[in-house]
């Protein structure tokens, strides 16, 4: 592959893509790390380790060769082409293999880790990477994530630190907690990052305490996610990844680094993965309504508005969930009511095929929920693969909303991840599996990403946790860091429980126009939280909004997606920018405040004339020089109204 190469010479491996290169001692597969290059702007860091990288005991003095396994993986559907380098090593019983992918003109290189054998020596304080970087001057940045949004409705914390101890003495080193850290020097614009592929602390198997450990001379990245009960003699384990990555050119720059490696973990099919998926479960009508004439009625007025996905949530199966509104419901010893995944005989007598064949016929793709059976970690993972298989088959089922998960052991995250391989195996890679972050210990945003989105949140106006603002603030903190396109995002009836909020708050839902509630959704996957057979006649006056976004929804996915302006607190004026090559869209908001026009910095487009052309919402066309600092006045004339723009940079200033 001529963007991505291997080679092992003179006791030196080399890793190299179109962007970046690391260099280790090879040491019989006991890899230590020599030197990391950023290829485009023409530098790099001597490493100045002297002891292996992934090492946690001695190594004995008759060491095994080691061994290195080159493949070229082709283009699947969800995965670009790319390069992988197997180095299988040992250390005192305990066989380690470290598989590193290297992708064509992406400047990081991740690596997965895998054991078995005898796991003694195995601690949780393992490092997963370890960077001996020359130099006293970094500054080290920390992005910690949350999930179980049920409870959390701040997603994102970022805390920075300056590396100030040296030596070998761990407790004088602060820990930090996060998915991601940026370690820049400070006297350039230059740097690295880490990525740690977990979930979040809070769900981490084997978790140590914290993620990454940042001193003078070194960084590490910590916690392999494995307990040594969970090394099998035979067969492999997988630990947590990490990917290291090369940065520079500002802000922009390392935030690109970062979401040009995430894009290659799924490849975005517009006719796969872009959707505007309603769920009816949203109105709390739970499986209460739920039966064909409902779902034939449901389609028919989401079609009217101009929906391309109807999911049926919880009840369409034969069996009683724990979240039925009826008593008696369980989802423990799934397996033990064979039935339980069929469809329900009641609510649907003649089966599922009336219901998807005139979604059909409208242009809408029926998809359903699943709850995988947790019973002995997944034992019956194989059974649960089999049934979303089976839908796919009968039906042309392909997108599946995945809820009630607990990770708690190791199994249960192998027999999760063999049922999800599974299904996506067998249909060719067309399922579009909706992981649920709501509750629960689950995946976070940087594990099981290869598999379909992210279901985000469940906010209702029953129990007044539903305002778009939260919901625009969710999103506006995690696009910085994870790619907003892989995120459904709900936009309810806001005209629902009025009651139920203050009747002085002008912020509640039913002040905010249903046009805005939903353009608060269009940078991610819009999920439409609600059962349109309820919706007021005005809320149908954005079906050709939505048929108009459904135009430019592929093309604004195609862009890397990034926040500007404020965040969002609803007085703020705020946004999206999705960035092409020389175009892209930008998404602002005027939420309630007093600011007709305000300044916002917009990335990548500074000393250009730049033309805005609307394409939804308040504001007119215009064309503008955009100076040194990225900067350019927007107006919008009244609270609570937003405008999308797709611009073009038609010259440089």
């Amino acid at each position: 592959m001529v963007d991505c190469q291997v080679w092992l010479q003179d006791d030196v491996l080399t890793l190299e893509t179109a962007r970046i290169r690391r260099r280790y001692r090879w040491n019989a597969g006991n890899l230590r790390g020599l030197r990391i290059e950023d290829v485009v702007r023409g530098h790099g860091w001597n490493l100045e380790g002297r002891a292996p990288d992934l090492a946690w005991t001695p190594v004995p003095a008759s060491k095994p060769a080691g061994q290195l396994f080159v493949h070229e993986v082709a283009a699947t559907s969800v995965t670009p082409a790319h390069l992988r380098a197997e180095v299988l090593t040992s250390m005192k019983g305990l066989a380690v293999k470290r598989v590193f992918r290297l992708y064509p003109d992406c400047p990081a290189i991740a690596c997965d880790t895998y054991l078995k054998g005898e796991s003694d020596a195995l601690n949780a304080q393992v490092a997963l990477e370890r960077l001996c970087l020359p130099g006293i001057h970094w500054r080290a940045s920390v992005v910690e994530f949350c999930d179980v949004t049920d409870r959390n409705n701040t997603l994102v914390y970022t805390r920075a630190m300056l590396p100030y101890t040296s030596g070998t003495d761990d407790a004088a080193v602060p820990p930090l907690v996060g998915n991601l850290l940026f370690i820049d020097e400070v006297l350039r614009d230059r740097g690295l990052f880490i990525l740690k592929e977990a979930p979040g602390a809070a769900a981490q198997l084997a978790y140590p305490g914290q993620d990454f450990a940042v001193r003078i001379g070194e960084v590490r990245a910590v916690g392999l996610g494995v307990a040594p009960q969970d090394v099998q003699l035979e067969s492999w384990t997988r630990a947590y990844s990490v990917v290291v990555g090369v940065t520079g050119d500002g802000e922009l720059g390392r935030l690109q680094a970062v979401r040009t490696y995430q894009d290659q973990i799924r490849l975005h099919q517009p006719d796969r993965d872009d959707m505007v998926l309603m769920n009816t479960w949203g109105d709390r009508g739970q499986d209460t309504r739920i039966s064909e004439s409902f779902v034939l009625a449901e389609l028919e007025a989401g079609a009217r508005l101009g929906i391309t996905h109807l999911q049926l949530d919880d009840g369409w199966q034969a069996g009683r969930s724990s979240n039925s509104a009826f008593a008696g419901g369980s989802l423990e010893g799934i397996w033990r009511t064979p039935d339980y995944w069929k469809p329900h005989p009641d609510r649907f007598p003649r089966g599922l095929a009336p219901v998807v064949a005139r979604g059909r016929e409208l242009g809408i793709e029926v998809c359903l929920w699943f709850n995988p059976s947790k019973d002995d970690s997944y034992v019956h993972w194989e059974d649960d693969a089999a049934t979303l298989i089976g839908l796919y088959r009968e039906h042309g089922i392909r997108t599946f909303k995945i809820d009630g998960v607990q990770v708690p052991d190791k199994q249960a995250e192998i027999n999760l991840r063999r049922m999800f391989d599974a299904v996506s195996a067998a249909t060719g890679d067309q399922a579009v599996l909706n992981l649920d972050v709501t509750a629960g210990q689950r995946y976070g945003y940087h594990t099981f990403n290869e598999y379909g989105n992210i279901f985000l949140e469940n906010r209702y106006t029953d129990w007044s946790n539903y305002y778009p603002h939260w919901t625009l603030r969710n999103l506006w903190m995690l696009a910085r860091y994870v790619p907003a396109q892989n995120l459904q995002i709900e936009f309810l009836n806001v005209c629902r429980n009025v009651d139920k909020y203050s009747a002085t708050d002008p912020l509640a839902p039913s002040n905010v126009p249903f046009a805005y509630a939903f353009a608060v959704t269009m940078m991610a996957q819009p999920l439409a939280w609600f059962e349109a057979t309820a919706l007021p006649e005005e809320a149908f006056k954005i079906a050709s909004m939505i048929r108009t976004y459904r135009e430019h929804q592929a093309e604004i996915h195609a862009g890397q997606i990034f926040p500007v302006g404020e965040e969002p607190s609803g007085v703020s004026w705020t946004g999206f920018q999705s960035l092409g090559e020389g175009r892209g869209y930008l998404l602002v908001f005027r939420e309630y405040n007093d600011r007709e026009t305000a300044t916002l910095r917009l990335w990548g487009l500074a000393d250009q004339t730049v033309a805005f052309r609307r394409v939804l919402g308040a504001g007119d066309d215009f064309e503008t020089d955009v100076g040194a600092d990225g900067e350019i006045r927007m107006r919008l004339a009244v609270p609570h109204t937003f405008v999308l723009f797709a611009y073009e940079a038609v010259s440089h200033s």
